[in-house]
């Protein structure tokens, strides 16, 4: 009897330890340090109330570190069972490795098109690695006040915006919070915001990845001759100005543009009195079809070497939800859901700029896919010498060639 009661002890305590590790904690790795609270207070009480017994613990780590040190863990066999993904080659080359699942026909996926999926697929597109959560938008924030009280409309051409920019110098305001200590904003919220409109979105990235266009072509050039007309617009000390500098330039009305993404309204969204607007990218002339960025952000994928795997893929078939998408859309504003569930967006900002999808054709950063995989980098050159023709440091034919050879270096398509 004595035996027979140790084993079936040793059976239940088996069994019991069985089903904690099954009902485990799942740990999600990610950059957005900005949205701990939201997870922690909103999106992840909403899923453990429809999935009792599975807890969720959301783990950040700062963006400028975050992906050296999940491919360290990941590595390692120590990262967190569901990983927060960058779009394109960061999260495919995780893939390559091994160390994310295949995704497709997994349940939630059903509820994004192809189009939203590129930015977590192999370049053949017949591997999903990463569920798509959001894109961002890439344009113009305004004070309303100052173009109220200098009887300014949100510019719709270039000249227009040229104009505004003008009218802003004369009437005593700043017209653009911007600077270039940090370069990135010189690429990102200027060249690949106001670019698609110069290179026809899709249509010039193609080409670039396809060899039928090079970078020293007019459409490129055309774009840094507008970046580099924007320069003189610039505030003095600009080359210094870094980018939490330029938000707080804007926050306290000291400078009426902001160039952006839609990332930044919900930061000036906590700052009263300001009464913002949104504007996209100026066409080259009235009549012309728009072009906007609308960046792929973020998606989520589930770690090979999880240890939970049941559970992490039920946490990502909630990812996959209308509820899910609607909170996300609504709480992290300025980041809009990729699913194909209709979400009334409820910022006016926010639903401003989602309602350029309606009219501008959509394009991504057109570096973010092939471009970025060789040597010197296409990102880093980008930051560079975007900063330098903002400045006036260096003249956009110049900075064009240099874009071009940089590039030609290792990419073969653009060797012939």
């Amino acid at each position: 009897m004595q035996v027979r009661r140790i084993v079936r002890n040793a059976l239940l305590t088996a069994m019991f330890s069985a089903q904690a590790a099954q009902a485990g904690t799942l740990v999600i790795e990610s950059w957005r340090v900005d949205d701990k609270t939201l997870w922690e207070k909103v999106l992840l009480p909403a899923f453990e109330k429809s999935n009792p017994g599975i807890e969720v613990k959301f783990a950040p780590t700062a963006p400028t570190e975050y992906d050296s040190s999940l491919a360290a863990r990941l590595a390692g066999g120590t990262a967190g069972d569901l990983i927060a993904c960058r779009p394109f080659d960061v999260s495919l080359s995780l893939y390559k490795k091994g160390h994310l699942e295949k995704l497709d026909g997994k349940a939630g996926m059903q509820n994004f098109a192809p189009t939203s999926t590129v930015a977590w697929q192999t370049d053949d597109a017949k591997d999903t690695f990463c569920m798509p959560v959001a894109s961002v938008i890439h344009g113009f924030l305004y004070n309303k006040k100052i173009f109220k009280k200098l009887n300014l409309q949100p510019p719709k051409t270039v000249d227009e915006f040229f104009g505004v920019l003008e009218a802003l110098k004369k009437g005593g305001v700043a017209p653009l919070a911007l600077g270039t200590a940090d370069q990135w904003e010189s690429s990102q919220m200027v060249y690949t915001n106001i670019g698609p409109n110069f290179w026809r979105g899709e249509e010039g990235r193609k080409a670039l990845i396809s060899g039928k266009a090079k970078l020293t072509d007019a459409p490129f050039v055309e774009a840094l001759q507008f970046e580099q007309r924007m320069g003189t617009y610039l505030s003095k000390g600009a080359s210094a100005q870094t980018y939490g500098d330029s938000q707080n330039q804007f926050a306290l009305g000291r400078a009426a543009i902001y160039p952006t993404g839609s990332w930044d309204i919900s930061y000036f969204g906590q700052t009263p009195g300001l009464e913002l607007g949104a504007f996209p990218p100026p066409v080259r002339k009235a009549g012309d079809p728009c072009f906007i960025s609308d960046h792929m952000d973020i998606g989520i994928g589930i770690n090979k070497k999880s240890r939970n795997k049941d559970d992490a893929f039920k946490f990502l078939a909630w990812v996959g939800s209308q509820e899910f998408a609607d909170i996300y859309t609504n709480r992290v504003t300025g980041f809009f859901s990729l699913s194909n569930h209709l979400i009334a967006v409820r910022d006016p900002v926010a639903k401003q700029m989602a309602e350029w999808r309606s009219t501008c054709a959509s394009t991504i950063r057109f570096n973010a896919q092939v471009l970025n995989r060789g040597q010197p980098s296409m990102e880093s050159e980008l930051w560079n010498i975007n900063a330098q023709v903002l400045n006036g440091k260096l003249a956009p034919k110049d900075a064009a060639t240099k874009l071009q050879n940089g590039f030609a270096k290792w990419y073969k398509p653009q060797q012939k």
